[in-house]
């Protein structure tokens, strides 16, 4: 397996466990970047994008990193929170006045963001059309009463958390998520980053493949596990992954499709308080709002810790971002791993098309020791 890109001198054995991931886990295409300090230490690619067709997986390949958008999500609602155009402690009906009905009043914006919100799914069946349309899911969820089950008290949005937070960011600024994310983050720090991929850029999107246990059995008879079916993982989901609809969509928890050189750009301007290469697009104070804990504890259904700020997974016991203690970021289903050392001022990305619902998954993992290795 031939190993491109480069990394800074002292990263080397970055390099080896990249390779080590094609080697010894069986990894189909991938990339890994991380920037320390503002600089690009590490910039790696390999593998095929499309099996099928052999297309080399390159440093341009967009990769579909699924609730890696949630940490994107999360940034157009900081800001928002920075203009005053939004409140952490206030109600989200006083933003979005249908949001109060079925006893959803006191629910505050702080709440939705740290998935505390007690609408973990949607209760009424929908299409495809339906579920690639967020204002339309938002409206189901403004009809709908939150659980009364206590588990999901703190339980993860996995698909609801975007169209809540996306409907909050269109009522109080007029664009949508991707447009905003676009306008205000991708636009002025040179980010290949899109909630909602343009038809011209669908060629260079790689052909996420279906690993070990990604595809669900149909859920049991749990209410709540019914409730939060997620169509991403039925036996049929990757045509929908791979599909134009989807790709062109904004689904603003799951539908992100990004090279890991710009994601780990985006992160490693939030390790730096917003700032880098002297673009400003957070206050720090922001930053530091987004990652103060909101909520910790274990998640219901998968009885693993969870924590959360304001839309910004944070570091448990788990480790998942890596050995850093003030992590903070977003994991992607089945794999990707996107976030920020804030103590090391370290942005970073892994991406990958072959998705895999094993623990622990070696594969990020390592990578994030060896950076971590490598910084100290």
């Amino acid at each position: 397996m031939d190993i491109h890109g480069h990394t800074a001198p002292g990263f080397d054995a970055v390099t080896e466990v990249f390779g080590r991931n094609f080697k010894e886990h069986e990894e189909t295409g991938a990339a890994f970047a991380a920037y320390r300090d503002g600089e690009l230490v590490v910039d790696l690619w390999a593998g095929t994008s499309d099996p099928d067709s052999g297309s080399p997986y390159t440093a341009d390949t967009l990769q579909l990193v699924f609730s890696g958008a949630k940490g994107l999500t999360a940034a157009c609602v900081l800001l928002l929170v920075e203009r005053g155009l939004l409140d952490l402690d206030t109600p989200a009906a006083h933003y979005w006045p249908e949001f109060a009905t079925a006893g959803k009043a006191g629910i505050t914006v702080a709440e939705i963001m740290s998935h505390q919100a007690r609408l973990p799914g949607i209760q009424v069946p929908f299409s495809e059309a339906e579920f690639l349309a967020p204002r339309h899911m938002a409206g189901l969820l403004a009809a709908q009463a939150p659980s009364d089950d206590p588990r999901a008290e703190f339980m993860y949005h996995a698909l609801t958390y975007g169209w809540l937070a996306g409907e909050l960011i269109h009522r109080v600024d007029g664009r949508s998520v991707g447009a905003l994310f676009a306008d205000e983050f991708a636009g002025p720090l040179g980010l290949d980053v899109w909630l909602g991929l343009p038809d011209a850029e669908h060629h260079r999107a790689a052909t996420t493949l279906a690993g070990p246990g990604v595809l669900a059995p149909p859920p049991d008879d749990d209410p709540l596990r019914v409730l939060t079916r997620n169509p991403l993982a039925a036996p049929d989901a990757p045509a929908l992954w791979n599909g134009a609809a989807f790709r062109r969509a904004e689904v603003p928890a799951v539908g992100a499709h990004v090279t890991a050189r710009s994601m780990a750009r985006f992160y490693a301007c939030l390790a730096r308080g917003g700032e880098l290469d002297g673009v400003r697009v957070l206050k720090e104070a922001t930053v530091e709002l987004g990652r103060r804990e909101l909520r910790c504890g274990t998640e219901p259904l998968w009885g693993s810790p969870m924590a959360y700020g304001a839309g910004f997974e944070l570091q448990t016991e788990l480790g998942l971002f890596g050995p850093a203690p003030d992590a903070f970021g977003h994991a992607g289903a089945w794999g990707s791993r996107h976030g920020a050392w804030p103590g090391s001022r370290v942005g970073f990305s892994y991406a990958m098309n072959q998705t895999r619902a094993v623990w622990p998954d070696r594969r990020p993992l390592d990578l994030l020791a060896a950076l971590h290795d490598a910084l100290n």
